[in-house]
């Protein structure tokens, strides 16, 4: 049994009749969204450097306004179902050529028809399917995009003083940032020089006594090689008692 002829499928359809252009040219077009939804058949017709493209465009256009405005569909549901482009009327012109003769020039029209229909129950559940999984990936993304900017916004705290902090401080009495770190590195540096001369005050007498105790050490050197002994000291009280 014979199927059904694409002049007689279902739908609802937009025809241009006697356009001027091939049906040779126009089918080449229309093969290309034949099949293809609504929306991406514009898309591709839209990106078709071909004079065809435009004008099945405008038929395409007139095909869903037909299916909106008198069928009552969605059209976000539609489909190119069929697509076709016949012959229409050649028009008859002549040139002349060589030795008083003449050639015939033709010159073609055709008639482009676009039927568009609701997609199936099983294209629509599958097409449904992915818009549900696009929609979820994008909250998705959106929700982790939010979190990451709460948690970067607890971690780093307060936001940063305006440019007035300063002034805001000073005014109030209370000292701000930069001073507090001023002082720090005051205490840090006198504290570095106090503890720097107080190794050199160490060192130096170190020094010194090191320097006695050597000059005490080479005048009992002297002393052992002359042969001679320390004079011994006697109280001043035992000279008197003798005098007596």
């Amino acid at each position: 049994m014979p199927g059904v002829k694409t002049n007689e499928v279902p739908g609802t359809r937009a025809v241009l009749r006697h356009y001027r252009m091939s049906a040779y040219k126009a089918r080449q077009v229309l093969d290309l969204v034949r099949g293809k939804d609504v929306d991406r058949a514009a898309e591709i017709l839209q990106s078709t450097p071909r004079e065809g493209a435009r004008v099945v465009g405008k038929v395409l256009a007139s095909a869903v306004a037909n299916a909106r405005n008198n069928d009552f569909l969605d059209p976000d549901e539609l489909y190119v179902s069929a697509c076709y482009a016949d012959e229409g009327t050649t028009i008859k012109r002549w040139r002349p050529r060589a030795r008083g003769r003449a050639t015939r020039i033709r010159k073609r029209t055709c008639h482009i028809t676009v039927i568009v229909s609701r997609l199936p129950e099983d294209r629509l559940a599958r097409r449904r399917a992915r818009q549900a999984e696009q929609s979820t990936a994008v909250r998705s993304r959106r929700v982790a995009a939010s979190r990451r900017g709460a948690g970067s916004g607890d971690t780093e705290g307060t936001a940063p003083p305006a440019r007035g902090g300063r002034r805001k401080a000073a005014s109030s009495g209370e000292p701000s940032q930069d001073e507090i770190t001023d002082f720090d590195v005051t205490d840090e540096r006198e504290s570095a020089e106090a503890d720097t001369s107080t190794d050199v005050t160490a060192a130096s007498e170190n020094d010194t006594s090191n320097e006695a105790e050597s000059a005490t050490v080479d005048e009992a050197d002297d002393a052992g090689d002359t042969g001679t002994e320390p004079a011994e000291t006697e109280p001043a009280g035992a000279d008197a008692e003798e005098k007596d």
